[in-house]
């Protein structure tokens, strides 16, 4: 059993997504508003033949169920960018020294 930080909780078990089947259940009750939809419209154009391409969408779409489960993730994605700009500044400032 993993030990998870205090307040840190763990992220829930991923679903499968082996098959384009599986993901697209996947990004139906875990995705984005939208995400289904987008991955449907580009595995729908795109050239099935060019498995680079293929690849490089399921993986993508993989990511944003994976991010959208985890906490941290999530929570990283969700910040302002007003937020992550005003980390960097103090961060810089505090390396600067």
């Amino acid at each position: 059993m993993t030990a998870h930080p205090a307040g840190r909780k763990a992220a829930p078990e991923p679903p499968p997504m082996r098959t384009l089947g599986e993901l697209r259940a996947a990004l139906r009750a875990h995705g984005h508003p939208g995400d289904l939809e987008q991955f449907e419209e580009e595995v729908e154009t795109a050239d099935l033949d060019d498995v680079r391409t293929v690849r490089r969408t399921t993986q993508r779409y993989r990511h944003r169920v994976l991010l959208r489960l985890d906490p941290v993730g999530s929570a990283a994605v969700g910040r302002s960018t007003e937020d992550v700009r005003d980390e960097l500044r103090r961060k810089l400032a505090g390396g600067a020294r």
